[in-house]
């Protein structure tokens, strides 16, 4: 039976538009990062899920441990329902009243670890929490730089990049007896999050791979002499590096306890093009025919899951099943319609689906309140995403 076949038979009973998770490619991505993470330990990003169900399957399997939440009042959920018992928030936070949530919530303050890396962050977490236990994770730029800095490469991030400056911040976390200094982070995105193997660019793709292996020798001597700074007046209980892209390159850094990954469960379009790891397709959505304007043309209902990130094609959803179609250069992909051009729309009726994937993992529960989890050719439990638990953090 053909991919799209089990598909159609598994979801037979539903009416799209809808979204699955294919359990058995999910369980498989799942497999390949822990082999990847060679024994440490890997913190599930949450962003990258944005499903509670799945995120506990997740940390029930062997080599996951941790959440990277992305918003404190996440976070502050996650610990309620005792998702999990340490739990990351990868982005500094200036929500005074979930910083005050969380120094007033004995359990969280316990779990919850927030993120900084100015002085300016201390401030407004004493100020928001009275000067109360919080527990704090310092972020390090990650980023490559060359020609004495004026080309820069990787996300713009932390101003913390030196030792001296990791060092020194950390001393001032020291000072203030509220806070206390666990954990470490840098997410090198110009290697986790930029494939070096994009189709039809090889001369890009050369590229990418040189500057990345010039960033991982950088970065890897870099954050060890950061982390020794910073272990001189903290003794921390975790430095955490990588993604998806990355993680058996960051794993082999001595300096580094634990990797993070998300994006690789669901093997989101973007993931598609790495050389050193394959995923499959785990997360989907349905879209039905609508009409069929002209020969070769067919239209589905919606479409418009547009991913983050810079405005280009790249971030568009991806047609998936059946394969051979593509979307119109003038119209892209829509809000209410999306025309869809190939040899494969004369194959299609009114009522047939279309399959689709989204260009980034999590982003695609944001449009939907469910996820029907599909094993084999059957659903065989529906379970709500953030969304349908009325959770928006953004």
């Amino acid at each position: 039976m053909t991919l799209r076949k089990r598909y159609d038979l598994a979801t037979s009973h539903l009416e799209p538009p809808f979204a699955i998770v294919d359990l058995a490619a999910f369980r498989s991505n799942a497999a390949n990062l822990t082999r990847r993470a060679h024994g440490k330990p890997i913190r599930v990003a949450s962003k990258s899920v944005r499903c509670r169900t799945l995120l506990e399957q997740v940390l029930a399997m062997d080599g996951f441990a941790g959440v990277m939440a992305f918003t404190l009042p996440e976070a502050l959920w996650l610990a309620e329902e005792r998702v999990s018992d340490d739990i990351l928030v990868a982005y500094p936070t200036a929500d005074q009243s979930a910083l005050a949530r969380l120094a007033d919530d004995e359990h969280a303050a316990a779990v919850v670890t927030v993120m900084v890396d100015c002085v300016e962050h201390l401030d407004l977490i004493e100020k928001a929490t009275g000067g109360r236990p919080v527990r704090v994770c310092l972020d390090i730029d990650a980023a490559w730089r060359a020609a004495g800095g004026r080309i820069r490469v990787g996300a713009l991030r932390s101003p913390v990049r030196t030792p001296e400056q990791a060092g020194g911040l950390a001393r001032e976390i020291a000072r203030r007896p509220g806070l206390r200094l666990v954990g470490l982070m840098a997410y090198e995105s110009q290697i986790a999050g930029v494939g070096d193997d994009p189709p039809g660019k090889p001369v890009f793709s050369r590229a990418v791979r040189l500057i990345q292996a010039q960033s991982r020798v950088e970065l890897a001597r870099r954050r060890a002499l950061i982390v020794k700074a910073v272990r001189e007046v903290a003794d921390l209980e975790f430095v955490n590096g990588g993604g998806t892209g990355s993680v058996e390159k960051t794993a082999a850094e001595k300096a580094v306890t634990e990797v993070a990954a998300g994006s690789g469960l669901y093997q989101s379009v973007l993931f598609d093009h790495y050389t050193n790891f394959s995923g499959s397709p785990a997360a989907l959505f349905a879209l039905p025919v609508v009409r069929r304007p002209a020969p070769g043309v067919v239209t589905v209902l919606g479409g418009g899951y547009l991913a983050s990130g810079v405005a280009d094609r790249s971030r568009l959803p991806q047609p998936y099943l059946p394969s051979g179609l593509r979307f119109d250069a003038r119209e892209g992909a829509g809000e209410v319609q999306t025309p869809l051009l190939g040899a494969a729309a004369d194959r299609l009726r009114i009522g047939d689906r279309v399959w689709f994937r989204h260009a980034k993992a999590g982003e695609l529960c944001e449009r939907f309140d469910a996820l029907h989890l599909v094993d084999g050719d059957r659903v065989t439990a529906t379970v709500p995403t953030y969304r349908g638990e009325g959770r928006t953090f953004l």
